[in-house]
């Protein structure tokens, strides 16, 4: 009879919530979907131009790279959110996506929902800055 080999646990290095590169790359992928949605709101494009089009709305907060965005555009096409249209520009194959009315509902959502939560954290900064006495007169 044989031992089944023993499964060591890896360890995770401690994620330290106090690191603002935490909270900076987990706001921008939560963000990335509702950007590439964003810029393909005002018109069709290519995965370039939608990289560049995300970096320049978010003034350079938010940069997603190709391992970002096509993944995400897939996803999109998959569920009916963009549709694709396959071409051939000076030679190289080019797809342009745009978005289609079940995408334009997805941004007018997530518009609601992001908007939900940048009340909440209006409304938390306040809180924090009347605890540390930064408010107007009391």
């Amino acid at each position: 009879m044989t031992e089944a080999p023993k499964l060591s646990a890896v360890a995770r290095p401690a994620v330290d919530y106090t690191s603002r590169a935490y909270w900076a790359g987990t706001i921008k992928m939560s963000l990335s979907k509702f950007f590439i949605l964003r810029v393909l709101h005002d018109r069709p494009m290519h995965g370039y131009d939608i990289a560049r089009a995300v970096e320049l709305t978010t003034n350079g907060c938010c940069s997603p790279t190709e391992g970002t965005i096509y993944p995400v555009l897939r996803e999109f096409d998959e569920g009916g959110y963009v549709t694709v249209e396959s071409s051939v520009v000076s030679g190289r194959p080019r797809k342009t996506y745009t978005l289609t009315g079940k995408g334009r509902e997805a941004f007018r959502v997530g518009v609601d929902a992001w908007l939900e939560v940048t009340r909440a954290l209006t409304e938390t900064e306040s809180v924090i800055a009347r605890k540390n006495g930064e408010g107007c007169c009391g």
